[in-house]
């Protein structure tokens, strides 16, 4: 199949000129210079991801093992927390990346996340606790995993979903490759909970995914409607039942329908927030609601449905005007998006991450149609199509029409369009922010976003085909019930997740090890801290060659210097911190020498936490 796909696009792009105009070698170079920036960033995107889980992550110290950071800023934004969703949507990332490719470095980031999410649903926080369920909407925890008892909006009821989705994804694994106990004893106790959740709760308003509306959200809605259907599925492959799944499916499916205004998706109802309900909200949840194995449904509002191509212009649309970014960019080509056109956070700006959504929705619907083998334009649809490609009107067109070449080519450039931008405003580093400025394009906000970095390799996976998520059921849950009933009826009952020992896996030894120094050094302006040792990699004791450690998380409570360098497995160091300040004067923290073995086995990295002596 994927072969196949990539000759499509290959021809698409010929097709480029009869749609805009424009010589076939320069729509065949842009995209090349495209493809070939996605393949260098794809490199940091998942480095980015992996700094920021901890304990052994070059940007993660004070996390928990197992435990993601959604960002390493620690001022204007502190992003210096775990959160429940963020955290699900990276490591779902993580197990499709890992179950393509049988990264086993990837699996065992996977199996310490399961870990530590069992320990954390049992975690007493201001939501609430286990023993009702109440506690699992608690949106965002501390980097040890302990409670964070400040003010927040509370609960949110998408981490639940999402993290059984992750769950589920690994767990149909661990089934396929003959770890059927590890799924039934570690993974489902965990899922479990988090579906008896999502059962009892889903009709309860809550927070949305921006953490600033309370009501009742289109994205919440539409990943728990796949946790149920997915849940129940995996329930039965590891011998067990999931009635108040089955229950609740179909109502939640029912109420789903009710976001949709006739022309795009109203984000958050229930509520009086005086937005227009245009929002990013919507293109993420038809992400995540996409199944490969499915058609353009709009009951499930899957990526090529006509209410979501639909939606996906009136959303973008909104931004047009509203950013210096997109001026002098036409109709009908792609702009950077933000969450949602009234956005005054950080005065308001376009996101990395729901720029690179606006892309991934458009190559998961071309997938979709390209396995339908047609395109059925509707008069909802329509006006989408014809933004892109102005000869569009209503009908079916086969594979094997002109319409059908002209209309998936149109749609391939325009996704490109959108991953375009992100390059254009991404740093020569790779480095992803939350934001970028709407009027120069600067990086803003939280550095190394965890999920802006998850949302490039999600979108690159979209454009490549490659490591897409299995089938969650789609295909057999897009019929409604003839009554809906909206409130729930089911009460859930919660248990503990006790078992995390994970059987013996067969791995890839690592041939080298990034190796992280972390040290709490307080320092004045013009100070520095360097670390310096017994091995070429840190300076052979030279103090001209020792290795500048990084401030740029320092806090007064927290005076951290870090800073990794690659060593060999089982390496002995011997080490010290060095302090020089601005006129060259250096200063040695006192005996003894420290002592760190470099770990072996299939780790890739490894960290030392520290302080000044």
């Amino acid at each position: 199949m994927l072969k196949g796909v990539l000759l499509f696009l290959s021809a698409a792009s010929s097709l480029l000129p009869s749609a805009y105009g424009i010589p076939a070698s320069v729509a065949f170079n842009k995209r090349a210079a495209l493809d070939d920036w996605i393949a260098n960033e794809t490199s940091t995107a998942l480095a980015g991801i992996l700094a920021n889980i901890g304990s052994t992550g070059a940007k993660s110290y004070g996390a928990g093992t197992g435990l993601v950071l959604a960002s390493p800023s620690t001022t204007n934004p502190d992003y210096f927390y775990i959160w429940t969703r963020d955290s699900a949507l990276v490591f779902k990332t993580l197990v499709d990346r890992f179950i393509a490719s049988g990264d086993t470095n990837l699996q065992l980031e996977i199996n310490d996340y399961i870990s530590a999410q069992a320990k954390l649903q049992t975690v007493s926080n201001p939501s609430g606790v286990l023993s009702n369920g109440a506690g699992l909407g608690e949106p965002k925890f501390n980097p040890d995993g302990t409670a964070f008892t400040g003010d927040w909006g509370r609960p949110q009821r998408d981490g639940p979903a999402l993290r059984a989705t992750a769950l589920i994804a690994y767990g149909r694994w661990l089934l396929s490759n003959g770890y059927s106990s590890a799924a039934t004893n570690i993974v489902w106790p965990i899922v479990r909970n988090d579906l008896q959740y999502v059962a009892q709760y889903w009709n309860q308003t809550g927070f949305d995914l921006w953490e600033e509306v309370q009501g009742s959200s289109f994205f919440t809605t539409a990943a728990q409607h796949r946790a149920l259907v997915e849940g129940s599925a995996f329930a039965s492959a590891v011998g067990s039942s999931c009635a108040n799944c089955d229950a609740q499916a179909p109502q939640v499916r029912c109420f789903l329908q009710q976001y949709w205004n006739g022309q795009f998706v109203v984000a958050n109802i229930n509520t009086n927030i005086g937005r227009s309900g245009k929002d990013v909200n919507a293109i993420l949840a038809s992400i995540q609601t996409f199944d490969p194995s499915a058609g353009c449904d709009d009951v499930t509002f899957q990526p090529c449905s006509p209410r979501m191509l639909a939606n996906h212009k009136v959303v973008t649309d909104s931004f047009r005007t509203v950013y210096g970014t997109n001026n002098g960019i036409a109709a009908g080509e792609a702009v950077a998006v933000g969450r949602y056109p009234e956005d005054v956070y950080f005065n308001g700006n376009p996101w990395y991450l729901a720029t690179l959504a606006a892309a991934e929705q458009l190559y998961s619907a071309l997938h979709q149609i390209t396995k339908a083998g047609s395109i059925t334009i509707t008069s909802t649809s329509l006006p989408f199509w014809k933004a892109i490609y102005s000869a569009a009107a209503t009908g079916t067109y086969a594979s094997s029409s002109s319409t059908f070449s002209a209309l998936t080519s149109a749609l391939t450039s325009y996704a490109d369009g959108y991953t375009a931008l992100v390059q254009k405003y991404t740093p020569s580093s790779g480095a992803l922010a939350e934001q970028f400025d709407k009027s120069t394009g600067s990086p803003l906000s939280a550095a190394d976003l965890t999920w802006s970095y998850a949302a490039f390799l999600t979108m690159a996976s979209a454009r490549s085909n490659t490591s897409l998520p299995a089938s969650w059921g789609a295909a057999a849950a897009n019929t409604l019930p003839t009554v809906c009933s909206p409130s729930s009826s089911s009460s859930g009952s919660y248990t503990p997740a006790t078992d995390t020992s994970w059987p013996s896996f067969p791995c890839t030894p690592a041939s080298s090890v990034q190796t992280t120094f972390n040290v709490l050094a307080p320092t004045t302006p013009g100070q520095d801290i360097y670390v310096v040792g017994s091995v070429a990699q840190l300076g052979g004791w030279d103090t001209a060659s020792a290795v500048l450690l990084s401030a740029d998380r320092y806090r007064s409570d927290m005076p951290l210097w870090y800073g990794s360098v690659v060593l060999a497995p089982g390496t002995s160091v011997e080490y010290k911190y060095i302090r020089k300040d601005a006129g060259g004067g250096v200063v040695w923290e006192s005996d003894p020498n420290r002592e760190f073995t470099v770990p072996g086995g299939c780790r890739s990295a490894a960290a030392v936490g520290d302080s000044w002596r």
